[in-house]
């Protein structure tokens, strides 16, 4: 059933870039959690312990909303300075605080118009002047640019949540049916990454966060929508060259009960057709299109009496299953489930953990699969010096921009151990290492490189790197 009610990297992915029709899995991928309530508002416990849990369980990814019109619900008198006593931005500033210590970066969807910016309309009104907007993210991409100790660091951006659904963007169509949410899309995504990329240059930002399913045709003024497919071809005929560095789509199934091998009619996008889904967006784009996958979850009672929830047993293995198929595809590079804690039926019950605290069976199912697969793919040219970047977002919360970070790293291929050294490198403004190895690999093969990064002080973050050789 669609929601009707929600309470809305993480690692910088290395974008692979190979044609689609030799497009390799990639095997390590940022996986985690979407969960404003968990990690941004609970009071008992506090957000740190769902953090803590969060990482524990296998997590390198926390997704949240930054609302436009709870943020700023009055007109701010100076736009640009997030001190403006009409930003409510405490609990965002604690959580980009609080992140880094337990290893998560944060990608962030900015969404929703206040009144004051649309002529006192609804949130999924667009604004009337694109410069309030652009004006909001430059104000956002500057606090969380890593220059202070005040805030954390966020460079990993997505505008507006679900924007081919009536509910969170309008309209839909125009009074002859035509579809236009695209082309209002393109307009919201472009005041978006102007000013992010004003406010901090270093700013990835992902476009899309389409719904799994829409109706390509009027159906009346609530339920309006457009299949995701069709939106996001319509947007790359609207600017082919739109410079986001994904695609983020929800491909839920449509009942939980359904799961996430579902067949679901193309243009509708499940887990069962993301890969024509990413071979058409290369298409479309004409260039490679890494996928991400901002949501996904099941619900398990007590659920919506409007939905019928699935069984703790099924969940698990569910949970397993969604992350094996986003695993396995050649252009899926992220993967986050939403939630990580059940807290009020203002969001879902879909969580790893219950309202209690006590874990899920799907907890330890998350865990075990994930340990597989967090982590980055990098691009490795066979037989020559390769470079790695690698996030470590823990040591930014201990070190200043530029540090130099020790670095030790093994390489191995199907379980053996072939060759380790060391290394240093410079802590970027992205939560970022880059580092060159002398070692020269064998073509078509995949390695497994781990990488222990530790600074003057001791502290130490540990990463996992799949290098995929041409």
């Amino acid at each position: 059933m669609p929601r009707s009610v929600r309470v809305a990297f993480f690692v910088l992915v290395i974008l692979i870039a190979i044609p689609a029709a030799t497009a390799r899995a990639v095997t390590r991928m940022p996986v985690g959690f979407y969960d404003d309530p968990s990690f941004r508002w609970a009071a008992d416990p506090n957000p740190t312990v769902n953090l803590k849990s969060a990482e524990t369980a296998g997590s390198s990814v926390i997704h949240v909303l930054a609302d436009w019109s709870q943020i700023a619900p009055t007109k701010p008198a100076n736009p640009l300075n997030g001190n403006d006593p009409a930003y409510n931005l405490s609990d965002l500033d604690a959580l980009s605080r609080e992140a880094a210590v337990y290893g998560q970066e944060l990608l962030v969807t900015i969404t929703g118009t206040p009144k004051w910016a649309n002529g006192g309309q609804t949130p999924n009104h667009p604004p009337t002047n694109l410069a309030n907007l652009t004006n909001f993210t430059q104000m956002l991409a500057k606090r969380y640019n890593g220059s202070t100790k005040t805030e954390g660091i966020i460079t990993h951006w997505s505008i507006w949540n679900e924007p081919n659904l009536q509910l969170f963007l309008t309209p839909q169509f125009n009074a002859a049916g035509k579809a236009v949410s695209p082309a209002e899309y393109v307009k919201l995504f472009d005041a978006g990454y102007k000013g992010l990329k004003a406010g901090n240059a270093l700013s990835q930002v992902a476009a899309g966060e389409t719904s799994n399913r829409g109706h390509n045709a009027p159906t009346d003024s609530v339920t309006n929508s457009v299949a995701p497919a069709t939106f996001a071809r319509d947007v790359s005929l609207i600017n082919p060259k739109l410079p986001f560095v994904a695609w983020a789509t929800h491909p839920y199934p449509t009942a939980s009960i359904f799961g996430p091998t579902q067949k679901v009619a193309y243009p509708n996008v499940g887990l069962t057709t993301i890969n024509k889904f990413g071979a058409d967006l290369q298409t479309w784009f004409k260039r490679p299109v890494p996928l991400w996958i901002t949501e996904y979850g099941e619900q398990t009672a007590p659920a919506s009496k409007l939905v019928l929830p699935v069984s703790l047993a099924k969940q698990a293995a569910d949970v397993k299953k969604a992350l094996q198929l986003a695993q396995q595809s050649p252009y899926v590079q992220m993967f986050v489930w939403f939630i990580f804690r059940d807290s009020t039926a203002q969001t879902w019950f879909s969580g790893l953990e219950k309202t209690t605290g006590a874990k899920k069976p799907s907890y330890n199912a998350w865990k075990k699969q994930a340990a597989s697969m967090i982590g980055v793919t990098t691009p490795i040219k066979a037989g020559k010096a390769f470079s790695v970047t690698v996030q470590v977002p823990k040591l930014s919360n201990f070190d200043k921009r530029g540090a130099t970070i020790g670095i030790e790293y093994t390489i191995k291929l199907g379980g053996k151990k072939i060759g380790n050294g060391e290394s240093a490198a410079k802590l970027t403004g992205t939560q970022s290492l880059t580092f060159t190895s002398g070692y020269k690999l064998l073509p078509a093969k995949t390695y497994a490189i781990t990488v222990v990064a530790t600074d003057k002080s001791g502290i130490s973050q540990t990463i996992q790197v799949s290098g995929v050789t041409s």
